[in-house]
């Protein structure tokens, strides 16, 4: 099970909601085991999460045109939506660009994104491999990984971010402290 859902799950028990076995409803029914797994697919920044599968930026570069270009532009530069690429530098500047390469932490979190919510409008249409794909293609925009670069679950989370240093965690939210708080 993620933190993510152990968080959530904890959160529930905290508030009570977990706690009332006495509570019939009398519709519905248990989620079957493969059901759950179904939707367990978030990814963490160490990597638990990652399917098996690969891809290169060099296969990534013709899904990113067919699936991603129309929105983000050629590149990563220049569409309707999110800057992927460019702006390492310039976040203490009076004019920060938050891209893939300047701004996130964790490539893991790119998969996690694209896996789950790309591309639009058709989002989890993509097959792991592509998404690994694609990840592999906009980390090279960044200069990353090299055009010709590979990733899969294994070298993915070994992939030092620029800003992987960059952000600093709130206390309030510390996982430890919200499982504790009365």
């Amino acid at each position: 099970m993620s933190w993510h859902s152990k968080l959530f799950l904890a959160g529930l028990l905290a508030a009570g909601l977990l706690a009332a076995p006495a509570l019939a409803f009398d519709f519905g029914r248990p989620a079957a085991p493969d059901e759950i797994k179904l939707w367990d697919i978030d990814v963490g920044p160490d990597g638990k999460g990652l399917p098996a599968g690969s891809g290169t930026a060099a296969q990534g570069k013709q899904i990113f045109a067919d699936n991603c270009a129309a929105c983000h532009g050629e590149n990563g530069q220049g569409g309707i939506k999110d800057r992927l690429a460019g702006g390492q530098g310039t976040l203490a500047s009076n004019m920060p660009v938050k891209t893939v390469g300047s701004f996130w932490p964790y490539a893991t979190t790119l998969f996690d994104y694209i896996h789950r919510a790309m591309p639009y409008p058709t989002p989890g249409s993509l097959s792991t491999d592509e998404t690994y794909a694609v990840t592999a293609y906009i980390l090279s925009l960044n200069g990353i990984v090299p055009a010709d670069g590979k990733v899969d679950k294994e070298s993915l989370p070994k992939i030092r971010m620029p800003n992987r240093n960059g952000f600093v965690p709130d206390p309030e939210f510390d996982p430890a402290k919200l499982l504790h708080k009365k």
